[in-house]
C-alpha cells in the first residue's frame, strides 16, 4: 500500500513540472491578496570570527496578506534578484547575499514543481515526527532543547555570537505571525525574539535591547521551536542569534512565518 501511494505522488510530480513547463506563467497568476515569499539569506563570517567554519543559510518562507490591487503584475523581462553586501557587526565582518524579495516591495509565486518537492519534503517530516502540521502549507516544528549546554550558559555565547534580522510584511499597522524555526545544526542551541524593528539587530550587544516579552515570541537555546506572536508593528521582524561555534561546513536555518488574517 505504502509503494502504491509513493507512486502516486512521483506520477503527481512529474505532471506538475510538466505543467510548470509549459503554463508555469498562468498558474500562478493568483487573485487572492495572499502573498507566498521564497527566499534565501547566505552568510559568510570573515576571519575575525571564532567559529571554525564560517557558512550560514537562511531559507525563509513568509506568507503574508498584501492589499489588493486592480492588475496582476508578471514580470517578463530578467531581472537582478540576488545582491551582497560586506557588514559589520559588534565590529567583525561578514558577507551576506540576499535575495531581493525579502524587501516585502516585489511579489513572487512558488515554481510549481519546487511547491510539489516542498510538498512532498513536508509529508515524509510529518511521517517521520519532525513536522507537526498535517497541513503542508504550514510548518509546525517540535519544541526541542539544546542539550549541549544549559541555557545559562548559552546567554553568555550569545552575547558574542552572531544576529540575523529578518523583517516582517505586512499591510496592517499591527500583526499577528505563526512562526517556525529549526536549525540542522546539532551543537548548540539558538535564541529567537520578535522585536519591534531592525535597530534591535544592533542593540542586542548592549542594555538598550528590547523585545516582545509576551509568551511565544521568544525563545531561548532551541533547536526547534514554534510560536504566534500577537501585535508586531509593520517595522518589526525576527531576531535570530547563534552562538560564535559554528562547527558544520554549512548551518541551515530554516525560518517560516506566516501572518494571520
Amino acid at each position: 500500500m505504502k509503494n502504491i501511494y509513493f507512486g502516486i505522488i512521483l506520477v503527481v510530480a512529474i505532471f506538475v513540472i510538466l505543467m510548470n513547463m509549459l503554463f508555469g506563467h498562468l498558474l500562478f497568476v493568483s487573485a487572492t491578496d495572499q502573498v507566498v515569499n521564497k527566499y534565501d539569506i547566505y552568510v559568510h563570517l570573515q576571519p575575525e570570527w571564532n567559529s571554525d567554519n564560517k557558512n550560514i543559510l537562511f531559507a525563509i518562507t513568509h506568507s503574508w496578506y498584501k492589499e489588493q490591487s486592480s492588475q496582476t503584475r508578471i514580470e517578463t523581462t530578467p531581472v537582478e534578484h540576488n545582491y551582497n553586501e560586506l557588514l559589520y557587526l559588534d565590529n567583525k565582518s561578514y558577507v551576506e547575499l540576499k535575495h531581493r524579495f525579502s524587501d516585502c516591495q516585489d511579489e513572487w509565486h512558488p515554481i510549481l514543481y519546487r511547491k510539489v518537492v516542498d510538498v512532498i519534503r513536508h509529508e515524509i517530516e510529518y511521517a517521520q515526527g519532525k513536522q507537526l502540521s498535517a497541513d503542508p502549507e504550514i510548518s509546525i516544528y517540535p519544541d526541542l532543547e539544546n542539550k549541549n549546554y544549559d541555557n545559562l550558559q548559552q546567554q553568555l555565547k550569545v552575547k558574542d555570537g552572531y544576529v540575523q534580522f529578518i523583517p516582517i510584511c505586512s499591510s496592517k499597522d499591527f500583526s499577528s505571525y505563526d512562526y517556525s524555526i529549526k536549525t540542522d545544526n546539532k551543537d548548540m542551541g539558538f535564541d529567537v525574539y520578535f522585536v519591534n524593528s531592525s535597530s534591535q539587530f544592533k542593540n542586542f550587544f548592549s542594555t538598550d535591547f528590547d523585545y516582545y516579552k509576551e509568551p511565544g515570541c521568544f525563545a531561548q537555546n532551541k533547536q526547534s521551536f514554534s510560536g504566534i506572536c500577537n501585535g508586531i508593528n509593520t517595522d518589526g521582524g525576527l531576531l535570530v542569534i547563534f552562538p560564535d561555534e559554528f562547527k558544520p561546513w554549512l548551518t541551515k536555518v530554516t525560518v517560516n512565518l506566516y501572518e494571520k488574517k
